[in-house]
Order: C-alpha cells, then structure tokens, then sequence
C-alpha cells in the first residue's frame, strides 16, 4: 500500500508544480518544486479526495498545523499515517 500512497501523492505534487512525477525528489521541498500557497491548498484538497481522508490542515497557519510539509517525504510519511489510520 504505502508504494502506491507514495506514488499518488507525488503524482499530486507534480501536477501541481507542472513537473514529471520522475522530477520530484523525497527530499524537495514545495518551494523547492516552485508550489506557492494556493498550490498547497490544492494539493492537500487533491490528497484528500484521493485518499478520502480528512488532513488536519491550517491553510491560514501553516506552522500551526499537525501536518508536516516539510519535504515531499515528509507529506507522504503524513498521508500514510492518516490513511492506515483510517483503515484501522
């Protein structure tokens, strides 16, 4: 399971930049693969709706938020944890 969490997301986040999914390395950062805000929210309602999962979130403050996006590998460690989580 987690190899195709991991594929989807970074599906998610190349989209969003306009890159190849080969083109997102785990250790980029979205300002690294250029993604500003407003691609982060659409990212987190993409990853949402594919995995039908609710991403505890603040789009108004970030830091605040219990979902680390830190890095690529970091959102795929988050959207793993809340999907196995979710098929407990």
């Amino acid at each position: 399971m987690s190899d195709s969490v991991k594929d989807k997301v970074i599906e998610i986040i190349a989209e969003q930049a306009v890159l190849e999914p080969s083109d997102v390395k785990m250790d980029n950062t979205l300002d690294d693969l250029g993604i500003d805000s407003l691609g982060l929210v659409e990212s987190i309602f993409a990853i949402e709706e594919a995995f039908d999962i609710q991403v505890p979130f603040n789009a108004n403050d970030p830091s605040e938020s219990d979902f680390d996006i830190s890095s690529v590998a970091a959102i795929v460690k988050a959207v793993e944890g809340l999907v196995s989580e979710q098929t407990a």
